[in-house]
């Protein structure tokens, strides 16, 4: 079975789909790899590595039976795909109605990443985890840039200079990533969500837990059930009289496929000491603040307010890596042996497919 590489082309994509020690993999394993020149490039991975891992450069990937992708195909790129091909990658299948058509209309088999299911077995598959894991690291640099403030304390012959206090709104993987970051840094960090369960999480850790009296379910994917309005009226009121107490926060509420909810009204940042800053992972969906720009750092009542996307983006090298595990796991799932073998009665592949040969409009 033969790989293909494509060079990514979205505006800001650093990251490649197969970096070039697993690429050597999976031709040891009886795969043929094709790498666009250049693909690895951005993301610190020469070509010469493909090369020496075993993969061919090429000039066009369309030839391979199989494509992996970090981000959904533009017009053109799908232009170049055939019936039977499989694709991988970040899809938006909620959210890009229009280019999963043109995928169903051309014939191809493709699998995106963020409809993996979240059972055990399927860890190894997850993305959406993986790059989480890049942005909660990422969010708490950037704020520990952004802030005119120490994160650790310093006892120095001028005196103490009083630790930073970090607050992180949500805790999946990039919450809790950034509660972990954040206190290798030295800051005293709290930890929030709805979800109790996760409670314990955030204190083994070394942060705090912060009681806002708001409580809410998990979904059986593991993300945080959506609060009525009574209750995210509970929770905005609640934030607005303790976020003063903090230097930095970093809100990380997402559900993919979803309008973020809003957990910091614009009063809420209003009631923020000046020099504060907000980091929100949220931003491509909207924000979790309401003056969240995406896309964007601005400065709201000597706040500023970090709006920036696609975070994993910024560290292309682990970021890469990591992705790779995930596309390579899923290929061998879907190639055991080298040839593709679906098997559409199993959770997995039911699951990530998006579009099916025989969903091909007549």
């Amino acid at each position: 079975m033969r790989i293909g590489v494509p060079r990514e082309t979205a505006a800001g994509e650093r990251r490649v789909a197969l970096v070039p020690d697993l690429a050597g993999k999976l031709v040891g394993t009886g795969f043929e790899v094709l790498v666009e020149r250049g693909a690895g490039e951005a993301a610190s991975f020469p070509d010469a590595a493909y090369e020496e891992a075993g993969a061919r450069l090429v000039e066009d990937w369309a030839e391979a039976e199989a494509v992996v992708k970090v981000q959904k195909p533009t017009e053109q790129e799908a232009s170049r795909l055939r019936e039977g091909q499989v694709l991988i990658g970040f899809l938006q299948p909620l959210t890009d109605r229009e280019g999963i058509d043109r995928l169903a209309q051309r014939g191809v088999i493709a699998f995106a990443m963020e409809s993996i299911p979240r059972i055990t077995r399927a860890q190894p598959m997850d993305a959406l985890s993986s790059q989480a894991t890049v942005s909660g690291y990422k969010a708490t640099l950037l704020a520990a840039e952004r802030l005119p403030k120490f994160f650790p304390m310093l006892m120095t012959a001028a005196g103490t200079v009083a630790p930073a206090k970090v607050l992180v709104l949500g805790a999946g993987v990039a919450g809790l990533q950034a509660v972990a970051t954040a206190r290798r840094l030295g800051a005293v960090v709290t930890g929030f969500d709805v979800r109790p369960v996760v409670r314990e999480q955030i204190e083994s850790l070394g942060a705090n837990w912060l009681d806002l009296g708001v409580v809410g379910e998990e979904t059986e994917g593991g993300y945080a059930q959506e609060l009525s309005e009574e209750q995210q009226r509970q929770q905005q009121q609640e934030l607005e009289s303790r976020l003063p107490e903090f230097d930095v926060v970093i809100t990380t509420a997402l559900i993919p496929g979803r309008p973020a909810p809003r957990l910091i009204p614009a009063s809420a940042v209003r009631a923020m000491r000046p020099g504060s800053v907000v980091v929100d992972l949220a931003a491509e969906a909207g924000g979790n603040c309401e003056l969240t720009e995406p896309g964007e750092e601005i400065v709201r009542e000597g706040v500023t307010i970090v709006g920036f996307t696609n975070l994993p983006s910024s560290m292309p090298f682990h970021a890469s890596q990591l992705y790779a595990r995930n596309v390579v796991a899923l290929l061998h799932h879907l190639a055991p042996e080298g040839e593709l073998a679906l098997d559409w009665d199993d959770e997995i592949t039911a699951g990530a497919c998006v579009t099916r040969e025989q969903e091909v409009p007549a």
